[in-house]
């Protein structure tokens, strides 16, 4: 379980930062980061605590973190 925590935060923080890398948001680096490895966590959690799950832990990890990053306003949002 705790070697799958950590493979979901470091997976979150690459998603964090290839988004913010390609364009797809500018938020700064550190923000979409720490935006991704929060959503990332917060579905890990869930996916323990009620069995909800998308595939294996690595997708779930890009998903929730993607949509996290889609979710979560930004000030730079038109």
């Amino acid at each position: 379980m705790f070697p799958s925590m950590i493979g979901t935060v470091v997976i979150a923080g690459i998603v964090g930062y290839a988004s913010e890398r390609t364009g797809f948001t500018r938020n700064g680096y550190l923000p979409s980061i720490i935006i991704c490895v929060g959503g990332a966590l917060l579905f890990y959690f869930v996916r323990i605590m009620f069995g909800l799950r998308f595939g294996s832990a690595g997708v779930d990890a890009i998903l929730s973190s993607i949509g996290a990053l889609v979710i979560v306003p930004t000030r730079f949002r038109k």
